[in-house]
């Protein structure tokens, strides 16, 4: 059993068809199903069973498929493991975050870490908690910035900041003049909010109802941008947090004084994994930062 063969495996797995894994792989459709072929017969037993012009795995293909992509993950790691000990302060660090915080935050952190480890690359990826988080579980990034919405079993996770969310209005609403409100006095009001994987928007949910509101939701956007012009425009009420850029929009942000409205931005990884060195400085550089 070959390397290539394992990743000849994986792509037909992947796309679930032998002629345009081959296309993908610059090789001819008759050698790739040659080499599955031989991969089952090492094996013992198939892979794939045929529907029309695809393939798809059965349930040993499936069991198979498990096993091939943890190895391929182990054996990658080992020879960035090697890679990093030879050289510990170049390398890459896959960096994902929430969409706020790419505005401001996340460039001065770059900025800062990149004076004493200019020779460490990042790679840099935007999204929700909940698919960021995902992407942290799959092995796609080393480390994420993002609220903690919901605990996850082989997620590490250190705190960074408290950020406080706001009830945002339109400039001239009956509240406008307000120093501060309780969450339920804008229990009437129109809603703007976020979708509902979003992770502002679980903690929305969850202030709603601890204020006993029965939210009127109008639009549910994906972010934070998006929400304060809509809030702009007069179509409603959201609840954010004060993010650069919004200082010269027609909004006014009313703290809230009941109940406790804010979110915890922090810093995950995965227990146990291999974390490269250079990983494991700008992690600790974010710490660091905020202690």
């Amino acid at each position: 059993m070959e390397w290539h063969q394992l990743e000849y495996f994986k792509l037909v797995a992947e796309l679930q068809h032998v002629t345009h894994a081959a296309e993908q792989l610059s090789i001819s459709q008759p050698a790739l199903s040659r080499s599955i072929a031989k991969l089952e017969e090492e094996l013992g037993f198939p892979l794939f069973e045929r529907r029309g012009k695809n393939v798809v795995l059965n349930r040993y293909g499936e069991i198979f498929l498990q096993y091939v992509e943890k190895s391929m993950q182990e054996i990658t790691a080992g020879k960035q493991a090697i890679h990093d000990l030879i050289h510990p302060d170049h390398g890459s660090v896959s960096l994902s975050f929430l969409h706020s915080l790419g505005s401001n935050l996340v460039p001065g952190l770059l900025s800062k870490f990149r004076l004493t480890c200019p020779n460490i690359q990042f790679k840099l990826y935007q999204n929700t908690t909940t698919l960021l988080l995902d992407q942290l579980e799959s092995g796609e990034i080393d480390l994420c910035l993002c609220s903690p919405v919901a605990t996850r079993e082989h997620v590490e996770w250190e705190p960074l900041f408290a950020e406080e969310l706001f009830v945002v209005i339109p400039h001239g609403h009956s509240l406008d003049k307000r120093d501060s409100i309780e969450l339920k006095e804008i229990a009437a009001e129109p809603i703007i909010t976020f979708k509902k994987d979003y992770g502002l928007r679980i903690l929305t949910d969850q202030f709603f109802k601890e204020a006993k509101i029965d939210p009127y939701i109008t639009f549910e956007g994906e972010e934070i941008m998006t929400v304060a012009g809509l809030v702009e425009a007069k179509l409603g009420v959201a609840l954010i947090p004060h993010v650069f850029g919004l200082d010269k929009a027609k909004i006014s942000f009313l703290p809230i004084s009941k109940p406790l409205c804010q979110r915890t931005i922090g810093i995950a990884w995965i227990k146990e994994r291999y974390l490269s060195p250079a990983a494991q400085k700008f992690r600790n550089f974010v710490i660091q930062s905020f202690q």
